[in-house]
């Protein structure tokens, strides 16, 4: 009992050490290959558990492994949009002014009943006031409601408050993602144009979002020292 129990102990604090380490999230905020890994933590955790015999190493090499595994695919995630998108997909607009995007649903292998259901999670029993939902790459619905359904603050007393439109991400780390560009009514000439008036160069850019109203927001890169 006694070796168990500080069998135990040590595979409690090792995984939580090696969770920390991966910078991991809510459970409803994962991404697939971090809810693959994190399945598999358990699995390998519960073996020695389950039986002494089972040499308490190996089951500390397999977690460091895949704790090692997890850390380079989001490091190469972090710096190739191309293998990010690859591995945790893009999040999809499914309604856009109350209408929705079945096409984009069939691609998801999203039903109906799905998205009523997660729409009544965010305490929205209407889909006519939905100005823009979209799946997140975590399978989150995320919504914005139309501007005369928005819940009451002081800023939407004020009656001068701009109408907010959904923003998408047009420059991600210097890079132009030139597919947000239906979602947010941008070319490369109105881009352009921006980042003139702005004097600011694309690849000094962390992210640019843009919507389709014609507001953008820019955060540079830091310089670093």
């Amino acid at each position: 009992m006694l070796i168990t129990l500080i069998r135990v102990s040590i595979l409690y604090f090792f995984i939580i050490v090696c969770m920390r380490l991966m910078g991991k999230r809510q459970l409803g905020e994962l991404q697939p290959t971090e809810l693959v890994i994190t399945i598999l933590l358990s699995e390998i955790a519960s073996i020695p558990i389950e039986d002494n015999g089972v040499p308490l190493v190996n089951s500390i090499f397999a977690v460091l492994l895949l704790v090692s595994l997890e850390i380079i695919n989001s490091a190469v995630c972090l710096k190739s949009a191309k293998i990010r998108s690859l591995v945790e997909g893009n999040p999809m607009i499914v309604i856009r002014h109350g209408k929705v995007d079945q096409k984009k649903l069939k691609q998801l292998r999203f039903s109906s009943e799905d998205l009523i259901e997660q729409l009544r999670q965010k305490d929205v029993f209407d889909i006519n006031d939905v100005k823009f939902a979209v799946i997140e790459t975590n399978g989150q619905l995320s919504v914005m409601l139309k501007d005369d359904k928005q819940p009451i603050t002081p800023e939407t007393l004020d009656s001068e408050q701009k109408s907010k439109s959904l923003q998408c991400m047009v420059i991600n780390d210097g890079r132009i993602i030139s597919k947000s560009f239906r979602d947010c009514n941008m070319d490369e000439k109105k881009l352009k144009n921006i980042l003139k008036n702005n004097k600011v160069k694309q690849e000094e850019i962390l992210f640019m979002l843009a919507d389709d109203m014609g507001n953008y927001s820019i955060v540079r890169k830091e310089i670093e020292t």
